[in-house]
């Protein structure tokens, strides 16, 4: 993706977000150097909280992709013992017809919820024995709390302030009708590196053409600028 794009993308997204009356915490608004001042050495890196703008390797970021912003997120080795600071936030804006491919998690339960837009289309597959995607099998998933199966290749509906929950082998791919859609996750530790499984050989973060300067830093960006040395003048 061209860093234009991506910039243009989180503004909009911005937009969208304050327009259904979400505030972002203050270091969605840092600029690059403030960041890299600010936040080495804190759990804003560590964790990867901020923005992240993905078209999956693809290339055809209106077609398939999807923007984040990860709020807030645990620690692996709290989620290991049990106790402490094991869950994770994110609000998510996926556009009308923008495909967020099929895929599942290993480790990571999440609650998709419909925050505000459009209606969120969730489509769910089963999983075999091994948790491999099985496209002839459905299962159950919880929709706002109550038990519902789902056919193979079943798509789910949900309307504004409706949600699903998704456990480790819950196949699901999901895109927005009638418009956009804000999307908020409430999760297990989130690892995007490590825990994204997809049915096809996708990747998970995209490799960004720098046409302009960032306006914001992606969590995909933190390991290049925050091992940087901090330039003299800025």
């Amino acid at each position: 993706m061209r860093r234009s794009v991506v910039n243009e993308v989180i503004a909009r997204a911005e937009g969208m977000m304050r327009d259904h009356g979400f505030v972002l915490p203050p270091f969605a608004r840092w600029g690059p150097w403030e960041l890299v001042r600010r936040a080495a050495g804190t759990r804003i890196a560590e964790a990867r909280m901020g923005w992240d703008v993905t078209d999956y390797g693809a290339g055809r970021f209106d077609e398939m992709g999807l923007v984040l912003f990860t709020l807030r997120n645990g620690r692996p080795g709290d989620l290991a013992a049990g106790r402490g600071m094991a869950y994770a936030e994110k609000l998510l804006v996926s556009q009308e017809g923008q495909l967020s491919p099929m895929h599942t998690h290993r480790i990571k339960a999440e609650d998709i919820i419909n925050r505000g837009g459009g209606t969120l289309a969730v489509q769910l597959h089963g999983s075999d024995g091994e948790g491999r995607f099985d496209e002839g099998r459905g299962g159950t998933v919880l929709v706002d709390g109550t038990a519902r199966e789902f056919a193979p290749g079943e798509v789910l509906r949900l309307a504004r302030g409706e949600s699903v929950t998704l456990m480790p082998g819950d196949w699901h791919a999901f895109w927005g009708e009638g418009g956009a859609v804000l999307v908020g996750e409430v999760s297990t530790v989130n690892d995007d590196e490590t825990d994204n499984v997809f049915r096809d050989p996708i990747g998970r973060f995209s490799d960004i053409e720098e046409d302009e300067a960032p306006a914001r830093l992606l969590v995909s960006d933190y390991d290049l600028w925050l091992s940087e040395a901090t330039p003299t003048g800025r």
